[in-house]
């Protein structure tokens, strides 16, 4: 008996404990919200399950996935795409937005707000077939870097959202990303960041039309996959309210509005930039990522908010 009772403890000893899902994120409050919000919902015995299914998580992209300082990353490959056609013809910069933009002054762009950024990316954006923008786009992250950091924009993930989105889909999950962000910009990159398929990618759409076997970019926008865009946006896609949904400023405030609004167990997550030391801090104030009624909002509402500072041990991937 008693070999057989150091037989069962040395067995028990060779099991090795389970691995981390989340490594990169600090053994704090959110992180155990996380952990036990997907347990209790893929657990069959529990009261909470939810069918695989129904397991859908949307993420936002642009400040949370990766990084979005100083301007959005695809704002500043169109200002250089528009340098280079208004290099070849000087004659489309025909408007005070988009000879500031071509002039990088980004500021005043900024100023005009959406409709300033909607015409920057008419020109920089249309004329081309899908394929060729999509491609144009990842020769642009090859070469381009960050003006603060010096990395690569597709190296500025965030490896904690990396485990996170990998946990999940782990545990049966669908993750979507639902970004304001152009969805043939997105489409380019995901699958290699993220490892989301571009079948899985919303974001803000231009008109295009079928010509000699491919599908041109035309200019303008046909819709708006921001704000209250969102839930119209994942209700025409997806047709299911998400259980889990992610961004980090009050353009996602309608999309987690929506997801946690349903019956059942739902997760709310907010990323709040507070760490200016290893990436940028900022919510309030700025014409980038502002996050006020989120943070007033979001605590009474049962929503996780990020401290990033606090919440993360590492930031970008090694």
């Amino acid at each position: 008996m008693r070999n057989f009772l150091c037989l069962a403890a040395l067995c028990l000893l060779a099991v090795p404990a389970a691995a981390d899902p989340l490594p990169s994120w600090a053994e704090t409050e959110t992180k155990a919200a996380i952990l036990d919000f997907v347990e209790r919902v893929t657990d069959s015995d529990s009261p909470d399950y939810v069918t695989p299914a129904d397991r859908i998580a949307t993420f936002d992209n642009d400040g949370t996935l990766w990084a979005e300082q100083p301007v959005y990353f695809q704002l500043i490959y169109a200002l250089d795409r528009l340098k280079e056609k208004a290099d070849a013809d000087p004659l489309i910069l025909s408007s005070d937005v988009l000879r500031a933009a071509a002039a990088g002054d980004v500021a005043t762009v900024a100023a005009g707000g959406i409709e300033a950024l909607l015409e920057v990316l008419a020109v920089s954006h249309s004329g081309m077939s899908v394929e060729a923008f999509q491609d144009d786009v990842r020769a642009w992250l090859e070469t381009a870097r960050h003006p603060t950091t010096g990395m690569r924009y597709d190296a500025m993930v965030y490896q904690p959202m990396l485990e996170l989105l990998s946990y999940l889909r782990d545990q049966d999950f669908q993750t979507w990303i639902v970004s304001g962000g152009g969805v043939h910009f997105i489409r380019a990159f995901a699958e290699r960041a993220y490892n989301i398929p571009p079948e899985q990618v919303m974001g803000t759409a231009g008109p295009t039309e079928y010509v000699d076997g491919a599908v041109m970019k035309l200019p303008g926008i046909d819709f708006v996959d921001d704000k209250e865009g969102k839930p119209v946006g994942i209700d025409s896609r997806i047709g299911k309210r998400p259980i889990f949904a992610s961004g980090n400023s009050d353009g996602d405030f309608a999309m987690l509005e929506y997801t946690t609004s349903g019956d059942g167990p739902r997760f709310g997550l907010l990323v709040h930039h507070t760490d200016a030391d290893r990436e940028f801090a900022y919510d309030r104030e700025g014409h980038i990522g502002v996050l006020n009624r989120g943070l007033d909002e979001g605590p009474d509402r049962g929503w996780v908010i990020v401290d990033m500072a606090n919440d993360w041990t590492q930031i970008w991937p090694e």
